[in-house]
């Protein structure tokens, strides 16, 4: 019974883990109710009006979500500045809300100081967040100078409070956070091996059903494998543990989706493409044959299961004899040992099984360090002798400066003015629907613009916002009802609700809306100012507010969606060949590189350039041919990136791996590769420039080679398919670019 209630605990926690990888999600939502709760507790106390324990409810989670720095020590100096700054803005909305002109005027200079104040990083984001948002609470709550002091002590205690949830409560240390996230790896890293062995069986009728589940979860361990990447920093101990821990990472990652790939291949009559796992909707391959040959397909069924365990007790602390069998046999494979009696298609699904096996296996060393020994196969101890030799030749490196935009070009300070003028059409028109809560239209102008940087960004974030008030509206007119005037329960509900807007957040933002809009339908419950026609005008004020944020985007110092777009997709180009370049270089016998650095940071450039995609490629748009165009693009992106990743990998192996070694002939092959990057990103950046993409024969060619190559030759047959493919898609890069394609030399 307590070996059961043990697994039912374990796959309870890898599921919550994997769902909210770090438990981001739920430790912000916990803080954050846990802050509003105290604070409405102790006010409630001292016997504090209504309007004094939603003004205390509202401080508190602002003081909890506005705080961003990683580290304990630069959020308590932030949240201790962030005090004097909400005592001054709720001060100044006290004085200020009867002098309408004033107070506007106000009003728009505060936005644009909180919106400038980006630029000074993490803290001047949170003390411009802070300040807006209280003199918007003051304007909410109706702050005057006689409710002055009752409202200041609210504030205080409301930051106290979200202090003693952050440091004692519920603290999150980087360390802390980071080990969280490798728990979400490994759990994202066993159901993605999961949905790899459904894929493995599924019938032809549900193959695209199978397949997308894979896509799904490549994308999520990827996902997982960055925000990894954003905190390895401040949570190891050093710069070398940092860039161990990368390592394994992209090991694993890499590994796993090479196996995606080759189960994919096994099962399909032709060879499968990379972009069939990168590109979303498009159709699975046809099949071979409906089922896997029995007595194979039996064989790598086990195996899959095995592997599928064996990624489940990587960093868990859990060790036997049973375990160490399974990593022997699954590792064994590396060395072709074993290995059934099969296709070669199915042989080699059987290899990428050994190699994700062995980046398990890293994985698990940099966890929890040394592992007993004891029962190691030679297979194994070569594995080991591997990872170790990798391990003791990881150096840590310097980071370029990035290069800086001045003046208006500045996204902070563009972004400034913009609101800026979008806030003062938002208070002109906001006060045309109403003298009185005319600040909801510049809520949501102020909102529009938070992480966006494109006209059709904000047209796209606007709309969720507005399709979320409006289901908002509805459930807030229900909640309302069956409240009534039990105060206590309408709090609770509250709490409730923004629980489920923290966690919603990084999910779905029209989601948030909704939760914010039917918690505002409960406050008004509470202020004693709720009606139908409250709640309507709220959705008006909001359509006012995205019109007015579009506008002043789109008429001041605009950003088009086309401009920005291109300008990251000529980055990750530009990454792209900088990766392509570096690793060639070293697998011909350069000097060695900071290869995974340039690769995340090519994969950090593919995550923005998807982001400023989705104006283009969402549902509503109703340019079909070009959202089409748009995704196909990020795919076949997608798919040079992890090619581009796995070459990086493989040349970090040079100086420890037996298998591998440098081929002078390889920077002159690829040469190509990298001049077709190069000569696609100068056509994006310049729609007129004189450029062409070259075709010709194939690199195993140039080398002299076939695909005959020996598996441990001089360049191991895996780097040339890879090189191979590589081309093929950048290649394919140049029609939906519309970017010339050079016919064949000869």
């Amino acid at each position: 019974m307590r070996a059961a209630g043990r697994a039912v605990r374990a796959r309870l926690r890898d599921r919550i883990a994997a769902s909210d990888p770090g438990l981001l999600r739920l430790t912000a939502g916990l803080r954050t109710v846990g802050a509003i709760a105290l604070t409405v507790a102790v006010l409630s106390l001292f016997g504090a009006d209504v309007h004094i324990l939603v003004a205390g409810a509202i401080a508190a989670m602002v003081a909890t979500f506005a705080i961003r720095e990683k580290q304990l020590g630069p959020q308590a100096v932030t949240l201790a500045l962030g005090l004097p700054v909400a005592l001054a803005s709720v001060s100044l909305g006290a004085v200020l809300n009867t002098r309408v002109v004033v107070g506007d005027a106000f009003f728009v200079v505060l936005i644009f100081c909180a919106v400038y104040g980006r630029r000074f990083g993490d803290r001047g984001t949170a003390l411009g967040l802070i300040g807006f948002q209280v003199y918007f609470l003051s304007l909410f709550v109706g702050a005057t100078v006689e409710t002055l002091p009752e409202l200041c002590g609210a504030i205080a205690l409301a930051f106290c409070s979200s202090a003693l949830m952050r440091f004692a409560v519920v603290p999150a240390t980087p360390t802390g956070v980071l080990l969280r996230l490798r728990l979400a790896f490994r759990a994202r890293l066993a159901q993605l091996v999961s949905a790899q062995a459904d894929l493995l069986d599924a019938p032809a009728e549900e193959m695209d059903k199978a397949l997308e589940a894979v896509r799904e979860g490549t994308a999520r361990l990827h996902e997982t494998a960055m925000m990894i990447q954003g905190r390895l920093e401040e949570g190891t101990p050093d710069e070398a543990a940092a860039r161990l821990v990368q390592r394994r990472i992209a090991d694993a990652e890499i590994a796993a989706e090479r196996l995606g790939l080759l189960l994919l291949t096994a099962r399909t009559a032709e060879r499968a493409d990379t972009l069939t796992l990168h590109l979303p909707g498009a159709p699975a391959p046809s099949l071979a044959e409906p089922r896997m040959p029995d007595e194979a397909g039996a064989t790598l069924r086990r195996d899959l299961r095995a592997l599928h365990a064996l990624v489940l007790k990587a960093g868990s602390g859990e060790t036997g004899t049973g375990l160490a069998h399974v990593r022997n046999r699954l590792l064994g494979y590396r060395d072709e040992e074993n290995l059934p009696p099969a296709s070669a298609a199915l042989q080699d699904v059987f290899r990428g099984i050994g190699e994700a096996a062995r980046a398990v296996m890293g994985l698990r060393i940099a966890l929890d360090g040394p592992q007993d020994e004891s029962d190691d196969t030679p297979a194994t101890a070569r594995s080991r002798e591997e990872l170790d030799a990798e391990d003791a030749a990881i150096d840590g490196g310097g980071e370029d400066a990035a290069q800086e935009q001045t003046g208006l070009r500045r996204p902070t300070t563009r972004a400034a003015v913009q609101v800026a003028v979008g806030s003062s059409l938002a208070i002109i028109g906001g006060e045309l629907l109403s003298t009185q809560r005319w600040y909801w239209a510049v809520l949501t102008c102020w909102i529009v613009f938070i992480n966006t940087a494109s006209t059709g960004e904000i047209l796209v974030k606007g709309y969720r916002r507005l399709l979320g008030t409006v289901f908002g509206v509805v459930a807030g007119i229900v909640l309302a009802g069956l409240v009534g005037k039990h105060t206590w329960t309408a709090f609770a509900l509250v709490l409730v609700l923004v629980f489920a807007m923290f966690y919603s957040a990084p999910l779905s933002y029209t989601l948030m809306s909704f939760f914010v809009t039917a918690m505002l339908g409960l406050l008004y419950t509470l202020l004693h100012t709720y009606s139908l026609d409250v709640l309507v005008l709220r959705i008006e004020e909001t359509a006012l507010g995205v019109a007015c944020g579009v506008v002043a985007a789109a008429l001041v110092l605009p950003v088009q969606t086309d401009r920005r777009t291109n300008e990251l997709l000529e980055t990750v180009l530009e990454r792209l060949a900088e990766v392509t370049e570096a690793a060639v270089g070293q697998l011909s016998g350069g000097p060695a590189d900071e290869l995974l650095d340039r690769a995340r940071d090519l994969d950090q450039a593919l995550a923005d350039l998807r982001a400023a995609t989705q104006p283009l490629t969402h549902p509503v748009t109703p340019l079909r041919t070009r959202r089409n165009t748009a995704r196909y693009v990020v795919a076949l992106l997608e798919t040079c990136a992890y090619h581009a990743r796995t070459l990086a990998a493989t040349a970090e192996l040079l100086p420890t791996h037996p298998s591998i070694a440098a081929d002078p002939r390889l920077r002159g092959a690829a040469g190509r590769t990298v001049r077709n990057i190069e000569a696609i990103a100068a056509r994006v950046a310049d729609e007129h420039a004189d450029t062409r993409v070259e075709t010709g024969p194939s690199i195993a060619s140039l080398l002299g080679s076939d695909a005959g190559t020996p598996r441990y030759g001089r360049i191991t047959d895996r780097v040339l398919r890879h090189l191979e493919r590589l081309d093929e898609a950048v290649v394919g890069l140049a029609r939906p670019l519309d970017v010339p394609v050079a016919a064949p030399k000869g």
